[in-house]
This record gives C-alpha cells, sequence and structure tokens, in this order.
C-alpha cells in the first residue's frame, strides 16, 4: 500500500503542475482502498466462521478476534501468523504426499492435489497464498497436466461440491436456479459441457475439475476476488460409452443433447446468469469444436464472453510466433513472411490460424490483398492430410484456409499429403501442433525440418496434457541441434545440450493470457470482448519478453512471473477497450476517467484491483 500511496502522490503533483487534476482525484479516491483489504460485515460468530472456508482463518484468529467473534476456547491458544500458516503447511504437505497416494496407481501430482484442495475446503485465504507465493509449483497442480488426471478420476476424487450444475432435466428452471447460488456478486464465470476436456476427449460432468482449475488461475494471477468466481458445468449427458456403464459416475447416464435441443440448454443458461449478474464474464471452456465456434458467434456480440480454447489459445501462440520472428533477429513486422504448417484443424487450431491471419494482414495493411497474403502461409494438415478445396464436405471453418488448386502444383503437393511431405516441400519456418495426437512430431517430421528456410525454425508443439504433446523438447533438441525454438502447451524441463549450454523448453500456456482478458474486460467494464482486445492482449504478451531472453530462445516469461504479466496484459486490454469506445468503467471509475489514464496509471488501477489473499477484517453483525 506504501508503493501505491506514493504513486498516487505523485499522480497529484503531476496533476497540480498539468492541470489535470479532477480525473487523478477521483484516480486517488478509487485507490483509497485495495480490493483486498475491503472489511467484511457477517451474520455468523463461533464454530459457523470455523466452518466457512471463505473466512476461516484457524489459529491466525488474533485475541481480540477470537473475543469479538466468539472464538475464544474454539482454538488452540497459540496465535500464529499467516507465513507461519503456509511454513507449516507446506512442511507437511512435502512430508504427507506420500502417504495422501490413494494406492500404486495414484501419481504423486495427484496427491498433491488431494492435499491442496483439503486446504481449500478450509481455509480459501491460505489456499490463494500458497498457491500465488508457489505459482511455478502448483500451477500444473491445480491446472494442466494434473487437471487432466483429476477430471478422468472426478468421481471417485468428489468429497464437497464446488460451482453449480446445470443439466438437460433443468430445463425451464434455470432462471430460478442461479438464485441458489450464495453470492450477490459474480464477476468471472467458466463453464464447460465436458464434451472435449483437454486432449482426453468426452469426460461429461467429470469437466467440472477444469472450470475449477481455471478459476483458481483466475484469483492467483489476475486477483479475481475468490468470493466472486462461478464454476459451472452444463451435463447435457455424455457419449463415453464407459461413463454410461458406470455405476459410480455422478452425471446424466444418457447420450448427448444434439442439434436445437442442444443450443437451448445453452441460450437459458446464458439467459439465466446475465438475468442475475448482467455484469458477469463468462468464459467457455473445452467445448467441442462444432459447438465451439458455433457458440461464440452467437453470443459473442451480446455478452461478455470468449472462448480460451479458440480465442485463448490462439492469443498465446500468436505472442510465441511473434518471440519466434524475434528470435530469428528480425523484427516483428517480419510476421507475414513466416510459412506456418499447422498440425490440427479442430477448434483450437483454426482459432489459432484465423486469429495470426487477422494479425498478418493487419501488418501488411487490413486489406483483401493483404488478407490473401496472410492466408497463403499456412498449410493445414488433420487426420486425413493436407486440406485442399479439392476436399469433399470439408469443415466450414477450415475451408478458407484450404490449399488452392492452383497452388498445388508447383508445391509438389496434393490433397490428403502426409505431414512429413508438407514439411519437406513446403520448407517451413514454424511447424505448429494442435492436434491431441501425442509424438505426432516423429523423427521423420524433425528431420524434414532441417531443411526449414529459417535459420531458427520454431516447433510448437502445444497439444495438452503432457502426453498428447506432439513431441518433447529432448526429442526436438537432439535431432535438430541448438538453433531451434521449442515450446509446448504443458510444462517441459529446459534440455541440457553440454558444453554450458540450455535449450529452452517454452510452455506456451493459456494461463499467460486468459486472467488478463477477463481483469481488463472486467476493469474497463467493456460491453462486450472484441478481436482488437485479444489481439492487444497477445501483442503485449509478446513484447514483455526483453530482447536479450529472445536471442537465447526464451519466447515466453516463468510461471513465477504470472502476476505481473496478468496486470500488464489486463492495462493492454483496458486501454483498447477505451480506444474502440467499449468501455464503460468499473465502481468509481468511469469512461471518461478510464480514458485520461496513461499507461502508468492504468497499470496503477490495475494493480489496485488485484484481490491478494490477506486476511480481511471481519465485523459482526446481528441480523
Amino acid at each position: 500500500m506504501a508503493s501505491a500511496a506514493a504513486s498516487i502522490s505523485r499522480s497529484l503533483r503531476r496533476s497540480r503542475r498539468g492541470g489535470g487534476g479532477h480525473h487523478l482525484l477521483l484516480l486517488a479516491r478509487g485507490f483509497v482502498t485495495a480490493e483486498c483489504h475491503r472489511p467484511v460485515v457477517l451474520h455468523k460468530r463461533g464454530s459457523d466462521i470455523l466452518h466457512d472456508p471463505w473466512f476461516n482463518r484457524g489459529t491466525g484468529f488474533s485475541m481480540t478476534e477470537r473475543d469479538r467473534l466468539g472464538l475464544r476456547g474454539l482454538l488452540p491458544p497459540n496465535v500464529v501468523s499467516s507465513q507461519q500458516q503456509i511454513d507449516r503447511f507446506m512442511l507437511d504437505m512435502k512430508r504427507l504426499q506420500k502417504y495422501a497416494r490413494d494406492g500404486p496407481s495414484d501419481t504423486y501430482p495427484l496427491a498433491k492435489w488431494r492435499i491442496l484442495n483439503r486446504l481449500h475446503d478450509r481455509n480459501e485465504t491460505m489456499y490463494y497464498k500458497v498457491l500465488i507465493d508457489n505459482i511455478e509449483e502448483h500451477a500444473p497442480i491445480v491446472y494442466t497436466p494434473t487437471v487432466g488426471l483429476v477430471c478422468q478420476n472426478y468421481s471417485g476424487l468428489f468429497r464437497r461440491p464446488r460451482g453449480m450444475y446445470f443439466s438437460a432435466e433443468d430445463r425451464g428452471e434455470m432462471m430460478s436456479m442461479v438464485y441458489n447460488w450464495p453470492a450477490d456478486q459474480v464477476d468471472m464465470i467458466v463453464v464447460t459441457d465436458g464434451s472435449r476436456i483437454l486432449g482426453l476427449g468426452d469426460l461429461g460432468v467429470h469437466g467440472i475439475g477444469i472450470a475449477i482449475g481455471k478459476l483458481d488461475l483466475y484469483v492467483a494471477a489476475a486477483g479475481i476476488n475468490p468470493q466472486r468466481v462461478l464454476p459451472v458445468m452444463i451435463d447435457v449427458g455424455t457419449n463415453n460409452e464407459k461413463l454410461l456403464k458406470d455405476p459410480l459416475y455422478l452425471g446424466l447416464q444418457e447420450h448427448r443433447l444434439e442439434g436445437e435441443e442442444y443450443v437451448a440448454v445453452i441460450d437459458e443458461f446464458m439467459e439465466a446468469v446475465y438475468a442475475r449478474w448482467p455484469n458477469v464474464i463468462v468464459q467457455f471452456e473445452d467445448f467441442q469444436s462444432k459447438w465451439a465456434f458455433r457458440l461464440l458467434q452467437r453470443y459473442r456480440k451480446t455478452y461478455r464472453m470468449f472462448n480460451d480454447d479458440v480465442q485463448g489459445t490462439a492469443g498465446v501462440a500468436i505472442a510465441g510466433l511473434l518471440g519466434a520472428v524475434r528470435a530469428q533477429g528480425r523484427p516483428m513486422l517480419d510476421f507475414p513472411k513466416q510459412k506456418i504448417v499447422v498440425a490440427g484443424a479442430g477448434s483450437a487450431g483454426i482459432g489459432v490460424v484465423n486469429a495470426a491471419s487477422r494479425t498478418m494482414a493487419r501488418m501488411l495493411g487490413n486489406n483483401e490483398v493483404a488478407f490473401e497474403s496472410a492466408r497463403s502461409q499456412f498449410w493445414i494438415v488433420d487426420a486425413h492430410g493436407l486440406i485442399t478445396e479439392e476436399r469433399t464436405n470439408i469443415d466450414p471453418d477450415a475451408r478458407p484456409f484450404a490449399r488452392r488448386k492452383s497452388e498445388l502444383g508447383h508445391q509438389g503437393l496434393s490433397e490428403g499429403a502426409s505431414l512429413i511431405e508438407v514439411v519437406k516441400k513446403v520448407k517451413p519456418d514454424v511447424i505448429l501442433g494442435l492436434s491431441a495426437v501425442g509424438g505426432l512430431f516423429s523423427k521423420e517430421v524433425l528431420e524434414a525440418l532441417k531443411d526449414s528456410s529459417s535459420s531458427r525454425p520454431a516447433i510448437f508443439a502445444m497439444s495438452n496434457p503432457t502426453k498428447n504433446a506432439e513431441c518433447t523438447p529432448e526429442e526436438a533438441f537432439s535431432i535438430l541441434g541448438e538453433k531451434i525454438i521449442f515450446a509446448s502447451g504443458s510444462p517441459f524441463n529446459d534440455v541440457d545440450l553440454g558444453d554450458g549450454k540450455l535449450g529452452h523448453s517454452n510452455q506456451g500456456n493459456n494461463m499467460y493470457l486468459f486472467p488478463g482478458i477477463g481483469l481488463g474486460t472486467l476493469l474497463s467494464g467493456a460491453r462486450v470482448i472484441s478481436d482488437g482486445m485479444l489481439q492487444a492482449a497477445a501483442e503485449r504478451l509478446a513484447s514483455y519478453m526483453k530482447d536479450e531472453e529472445v536471442h537465447q530462445g526464451i519466447v515466453y516469461p516463468p510461471i513465477s512471473r504470472i502476476r505481473d504479466i496478468t496486470k500488464e496484459v489486463a492495462a493492454a486490454v483496458v486501454k483498447e477497450a477505451v480506444a474502440e469506445d467499449l468501455a464503460e468503467g468499473y465502481r468509481d471509475m468511469d469512461a471518461r476517467e478510464l480514458s485520461r489514464l496513461s499507461e502508468e496509471e492504468t497499470m496503477d488501477y490495475v494493480k489496485q484491483n488485484m484481490w491478494t489473499p490477506v486476511y480481511p477484517t471481519i465485523v459482526y453483525k446481528k441480523d
């Protein structure tokens, strides 16, 4: 708070000199109470507080608080600081994770998830403090890759409900159901229908685990108040035959709704949540491709929503691709010259190609010729091979990028050409994997990349979880040597190349962007989430890395910097929302005040509205 006060003081001094006093006084007023320091008024005392994970702080309650809240005698007499609590938990975690395994098939990461989840169940503030302070260690536990294991085993792991469940059997009831959620204000919803969880396929109601994990990162990275987030599962059935026959499965044991029946359920859900929480932001997560694009186009101009698989993955990929251009010693404006082979034509793959081609086109002048030139830089290969205009029943979303018949002759390619053939003929600067097929970038494919026209080709093996990565960094560096850029969706260790050299394994994870997109949208009060806002987020991530880091092959920052990255991404989103006249403001900061903020002031504004896990002052008030 001291640094924030100093910043405000500097702003006020500038205002006296420059005449901009009105908006800076408003800025100062809005910064007086940071998000995490607002007092909480409760209508409960004693053991009711200790059993409420939102407000329980265990032995952290001071004696004054114990007297005020009726807790004296309900806790051991020694008062422990929050840091002492965390130190004790971390010590216990290292000791207990070995014994928390549920048999030999239970992995250590899953055991760590169990321990963290138990902390989450009893003390949310401490849970998020542990997560933030140890984000590099715990992000892979609460998110990919461990969250995939959690979703696969969710029925057996289920202990305490978290989030809301809307099902096909609730049709006609959703408008009243939303009032069963206790929070009067919800800022962020992550919703899934469980149809395409990571690269694991249809996991039905088990998919709630991915929504919970994503929201943990919204809290840890973006500082969204955990009392104002809501994970949601929309259960429309499952086509997973194993789950349909499993007596322990917790979801509807019937085949998925399709067609207009399915759309009607999603429509009813969207109408219900926006009726109760008109300003909520909804992130769609892990919907199968045939619905991901359709629902995005259906809602994005009406509601504050986005699809992370389509738009978040695309933004992170663009940031990495722009970083790869910089790593080649070229300016980012050379991006339109990159030849990119994409393996995978699902929602993520096509989402990346769409966004990357728009970025190229904007650099080339944003006209029809520019879009055609950008289109020609992509070769998309799916399970049936190279996609060309000669293919029958081509997916409408992939059609704009199907290679033209007139182009194929001089390239020596044809409809359905294999990935190896395409790489050999095209000699791409980048191969980008979003196929969910582990090992797709085989030795032969990587060998073919040796003839790349780039002095430093890039391999993006972006499929999650780890087992679905198209190749490992060890495979890429061992075949192609040190002069490559490697990135993946799930975390891998750097590769020791000998002689003191490291092959950097970049994690191009969506967590670099989606928290900042959500936070920036919230703080700008933007009516919708535009392509420009998403582009601003991606470009800010791309420019975050210093030149010396990029030249070493590091195109994504370490997870340890996630709060700072998110702050900068959110500020870029706010500025773009203002520039596009979409911003309506947040709390005391209206659109006019937002438009007057400098870049530094916008960052201060974002920082002061990020929740941090500090035990709040609790005030008891009788009903």
